[in-house]
């Protein structure tokens, strides 16, 4: 009967780290140098972090009205103010802000939910 060849325990360690997604020492270390990238080009490109009640929250510092501590939402739900009775659309919205398709969607889909505006016509709304 043949000799079997013994499994060295560094190797049955790495199997087991690698089996069960264990992060090693050098993974560890790349991700740090990517977070410390990522801190560098967010310092780097101006934009201010706000801690608000239970989070981290970023702003550019640019808003529709000229207020600097408007949320995006409050910028939206001024705009369905300003529109009145007739209501106010998406592509108005996007063109007074500049917020891409998605972010308005959660903005109106937000502010419906909380009753500050209503739907008046199919992606019309107007203000509550």
């Amino acid at each position: 009967m043949p000799k079997k060849k013994s499994v060295s325990f560094d190797a049955m360690v790495k199997f087991f780290m690698k089996q069960y997604k264990i992060p090693t020492k050098k993974d560890v270390e790349k991700l740090m140098t990517k977070l410390d990238r990522l801190e560098t080009m967010v310092r780097e490109s101006g934009i201010k972090a706000k801690t608000t009640g239970g989070g981290v929250r970023t702003s550019r510092g640019k808003s529709y009205s000229g207020r600097p501590g408007m949320t995006a939402s409050d910028m939206v739900l001024e705009i369905f103010r300003e529109a009145g009775d007739k209501g106010a659309g998406f592509a108005e919205i996007q063109n007074k802000t500049g917020f891409n398709e998605k972010k308005i969607r959660n903005i109106v889909f937000r502010l419906n939910k909380l009753e500050k505006i209503k739907r008046k016509d199919r992606g019309i709304y107007v203000a509550a």
